[in-house]
């Protein structure tokens, strides 16, 4: 009873410290159109395969760093622990940034609206374009609809990630490990690194 009173008690302190510094941040007011433009149009157009690299690309500058100062463990530990890290980052992002990017794309292969189907086109070519188009699309909706075709690429590709991450990330992950480990390794002999 008493050790989980400390746990929460310590918990409590650390929320209370969060919330006092933000309560201290300056508020700051965007009024600049361009600005507002850019954060308006990065919302609209980038995609969660753009939003996977920058969730990599801020995974690969943090944690090898946070793994490699733990002085928990010893140095050969750290190096494993960094060297896995970085496998792990670069295979999961690779792997969420092509399925979420291959996905949304097949998602627009099929679905058009309806008005952009060619009229000559055959009936079978002409249902395909429109296999996955909603029944009751507004015409005039267009970015309605694109953020549609977005939403369902990316909700297909996370089900599709149950899988790959067993198929792919996983033996890509061993597989850079150990290169990177043999790099490591390579150069320590050299008295590159230390």
């Amino acid at each position: 009873m008493g050790r989980n009173m400390v746990s929460v008690n310590f918990i409590s302190s650390i929320g209370n410290s969060f919330k006092s510094a933000y309560n201290h941040m300056p508020s700051v007011v965007v009024q600049k159109d361009k600005v507002l433009n850019k954060v308006a149009y990065i919302g609209r157009k980038w995609t969660s395969p753009q939003q996977r690299l920058i969730q990599g690309a801020t995974a690969i500058f943090m944690q090898p760093y946070i793994d490699w100062h733990n002085k928990k463990v010893d140095e050969k530990t750290r190096k494993v622990s960094v060297a896995r890290t970085c496998a792990k980052i670069i295979a999961g992002t690779t792997t969420g940034f092509f399925l979420r990017y291959g996905f949304i794309k097949g998602i627009k292969a099929f679905s058009r609206p309806f008005s952009q189907v060619p009229k000559d086109a055959k009936p079978f070519a002409k249902k395909m374009m429109t296999f996955l188009t909603p029944k009751n699309l507004d015409e005039k909706d267009l970015d309605g609809f694109q953020q549609y075709r977005n939403a369902m690429g990316t909700i297909w590709s996370l089900v599709a990630m149950v899988f790959t991450n067993f198929l792919i990330d996983a033996p890509f992950t061993k597989i850079l490990t150990n290169k990177f480990i043999s790099f490591q390794n390579k150069h320590e002999v050299k008295g590159d690194v230390k």
